[in-house]
């Protein structure tokens, strides 16, 4: 039987590959489902509640009847507020028409990239990476080069290795400091190194820094776009409330750029979604003028959790992991235990590892292949310490058989 031509999808669709992760994170939903005890460490999100006076933000915007189009760019309010915030925080000095308002920071990230990458144009993409950066590229036409990063250097793609992936189609570097899935955390040295690579082969640079806030043991992130007049220039920021104020499923993110792009930005966006909702705006700008002491306390909480499971997977046999610099996420080698058997299966990599893992542990995990790092698992820290320790009890048991 002749394929109905009403059902033929368009060609664009194959370009992007199916997650490797969906058929885990289905597994461990029906598992749930059906009564099983099955500890799930792949949330992308802080387990702490928005906080009260940024829901007031919202109740306030409802009572106000603020329930209408915004300006597609954002309302002035919280442009003016979130340039505020990129000169304080980040010695960054956007006027407001620099600004962009999304329905979330992937959001912000896409525009970026659909408004400058083409057929022909090559993106580099420091592995580990966030899984959509590459699919994203994909759907835009453009050619993905990736380059290797290791923990010992912060997940941070050195200079040399930058050169060698360069190509006349080279156009964008992605970063994210502090990253997804490797919570490795940029040094500033580090950065400037990176700058002179961009500045060499004249490439535009798509920073994401929606973990800005995450960081510890003292560390202060650097804003790309503030090492230099050239880094600004060049540099489109892209940053959000979603992990810092624990506003994930508010749907707020925002760039900042040069203004022939954050235009065509606009331009593009106003055609998909136009503006992002307008109570979640008003939420955000309450989030970014209130106090904000309440991220000292998640941050300590957070370090408590990353000190204690840091611990426990390097007490595992056959995996290693570095202290994180930011973030929520742990990223350990599990490399000691390709090619063995645990429980009776031969691990092949980190796809096989995390399978058995939810089958004969009940813990579920995102593999490192899904992210670019073959030999790598991602496990999050955004739960409860309780869980965390029954979590690593139960690896721990699985792999060393005890």
């Amino acid at each position: 039987m002749s394929e109905k031509k009403y059902l033929k999808l368009a060609s664009r669709v194959a370009k992007v590959a199916p997650s490797p992760t969906m058929a885990i994170s289905a597994k461990a939903k029906q598992m749930k489902e059906d009564g099983l005890d099955v500890l799930v460490f792949a949330a992308g999100e802080p387990d702490f509640d928005t906080p009260e006076f940024i829901k007031e933000g919202a109740r306030d915007a409802l009572a106000k009847g603020l329930t209408k189009y915004t300006a597609n760019l954002g309302t002035l309010a919280l442009r003016k507020e979130i340039a505020k915030k990129f000169k304080e925080d980040n010695h960054l000095d956007y006027d407001v028409k620099n600004i962009i308002v999304s329905s979330g920071a992937k959001q912000s990230v896409a525009n970026a990239i659909f408004v400058t990458i083409g057929e022909g144009d090559e993106v580099i993409i420091p592995a580990p990476y966030w899984v959509s950066y590459p699919e994203m590229v994909n759907l835009a036409d453009g050619t993905n080069a990736i380059v290797q990063t290791e923990p010992e250097n912060n997940f941070c793609p050195t200079a040399k290795a930058l050169r060698e992936a360069i190509t006349p189609r080279s156009k964008m570097l992605i970063l994210n400091t502090p990253g997804n899935p490797s919570g490795g955390a940029y040094e500033r040295s580090q950065l400037e190194e990176i700058l002179e690579v961009v500045l060499e082969h004249d490439l535009l640079v798509l920073s994401d820094e929606i973990y800005e806030k995450v960081l510890y043991d003292g560390r202060k992130h650097t804003a790309f776009a503030s090492l230099s007049k050239e880094a600004f220039e060049r540099t489109i920021t892209v940053n959000g409330v979603s992990k810092s104020f624990s506003m994930t499923g508010w749907r707020i993110g925002y760039a900042a750029g040069p203004a022939p792009i954050v235009n065509a930005m606009d331009s593009f966006q106003s055609h998909f979604t136009s503006n992002a909702s307008s109570i979640s705006q008003h939420a955000t700008l309450e989030a970014l003028r209130g106090d904000q002491s309440f991220l000292a306390e998640w941050i300590a909480e957070f370090d408590k959790r990353r000190k204690l499971i840091v611990g426990g997977l390097n007490s595992i046999e056959g995996i290693n992991i570095a202290m994180p610099g930011g973030a929520f996420y742990a990223f350990f080698s599990m490399k000691g235990l390709i090619g063995k058997k645990v429980a009776g299966k031969t691990i092949a990599g980190s796809l096989d590892f995390c399978a058995n893992a939810l089958e004969d542990a009940k813990v579920a995990l995102v593999p490192g292949v899904a992210f670019g790092s073959e030999g790598y698992v991602r496990m999050s820290y955004a739960c409860s310490e309780d869980e965390i320790r029954e979590g690593i009890r139960r690896l721990k048991a699985w792999i060393e058989g005890t």
